[in-house]
Parts: C-alpha cells; sequence; structure tokens
C-alpha cells in the first residue's frame, strides 16, 4: 500500500513537473511573439490626396492617395517589401504587395505606372523607393506609402477615387502587426492639384 502510494505521488509530480514545463515553454513563446509584434509595428501619419489637375473630367478625382509612415518607437527593422495593405474600397477588397522591381513606375516615378494590386513608397526626396531598400529602420526613419486611385479596390480607370468616397487599409507587417487606418475623402474638392486630408 505504502509502495502504492508512493508511485501515485511520484507519477502526479511528473505530471507537475511536464506541465510546469509546458507552460513555461508557451510563456516564452508568446512573450516572443509580442516582442516581435511590438518591433514590426508601423506607426502612420497623415494620409493625402492629390486631387487630378487636368480640369477635365477627371475633376473630382485624385491621382494619388499618399499616407506617411514610419517605425513606432522601440520598433526594429521593418521590410515594407514583405509587408501587405489589406485594403478595401468602393471597388471590393484587395490585398496589396510592394511593387516588382521590374515596375514601370520606378522608371517614370508615375503612380500610373504601378501594377494592379500593388503598392509603392517615396522617400523623403519624392522617388519611389526599390524593393532591396524599402526597410524601416535607423537610417530610413520614414517612407510615403503612395496607392493607384484608378487601381482596385480604390477606383478604376473611368471612376478613380475622388469625393465622397471611403476605403480602410489594414497595414500587417511581416510579423503580422496590424496597423489600420481610414480614408475619407471629403464631399468636395476645391482646387485642381490641390491637396486634400482623407
Amino acid at each position: 500500500m505504502f509502495i502504492a502510494m508512493v508511485l501515485v505521488a511520484a507519477i502526479a509530480a511528473g505530471v507537475l513537473i511536464n506541465t510546469a514545463g509546458m507552460l513555461q515553454a508557451q510563456a516564452m513563446a508568446t512573450g516572443e511573439e509580442s516582442t516581435e509584434l511590438v518591433s514590426e509595428r508601423i506607426d502612420t501619419g497623415s494620409a493625402v490626396g492629390i486631387v487630378a489637375d487636368d480640369g477635365g473630367s477627371d475633376s473630382g478625382e485624385l491621382e494619388e492617395i499618399r499616407l506617411g509612415l514610419s517605425a513606432a518607437a522601440g520598433a526594429g527593422e521593418i521590410n515594407l517589401d514583405d509587408t501587405v495593405v489589406q485594403a478595401l474600397g468602393p471597388e471590393g477588397q484587395v490585398n496589396l504587395v510592394y511593387a516588382e522591381s521590374t515596375s514601370d513606375a520606378f522608371d517614370t516615378n508615375d503612380i500610373e505606372d504601378l501594377e494592379e494590386d500593388r503598392f509603392i513608397a517615396q522617400d523623403m526626396d519624392g522617388e519611389f523607393v526599390d524593393p532591396e531598400d524599402v526597410i524601416l529602420n535607423d537610417d530610413n526613419g520614414q517612407f510615403t506609402l503612395v496607392f493607384n486611385p484608378e487601381a482596385e479596390p480604390f477606383g478604376t480607370t473611368d471612376d478613380a477615387f475622388g469625393e465622397g468616397d471611403e476605403a480602410s487599409l489594414d497595414i500587417v507587417s511581416p510579423s503580422s502587426a496590424t496597423t489600420s487606418v481610414e480614408l475619407n475623402a471629403p464631399d468636395l474638392f476645391q482646387h485642381d492639384g490641390e491637396a486634400v486630408r482623407l
């Protein structure tokens, strides 16, 4: 009887030690995931739209959507080439990924030359940034994301994102840290070529 009690106690102790080990491993994994989420969190600045300035049929529509971007305080390197923008707009929902290095947009610096389902970033000089260089870190503290308002989900070539339109963006970093942004265009644009807050 005494031996049976000792065996039961030993088995119970083994189960407790095993459970404690599993809980510790799970806590460490959760802590590492939380650290990654914090270290790859993205802060957004102002969102603006550039009103088409041709004075023709595009009046009341945007020619660019711009969103200021920086790494959150304490964040490590964030590779925007591995970042996904989940966009919901008037033309549906699209997962946007960074422009490929072969995109014509890098040669022309014109958002209209950007392929479908893509976004791109500008540096502080207003130049589009190649995929291998689009990393938020201490040296590159800020970028401006640029979206084509004539491409889904924002609009079409015949009906670009414009007056009174709304869209939402979920910017998902490589570690799955998510930053959400709402875009709300004013009901009326005052001047062609102006920048309007979204």
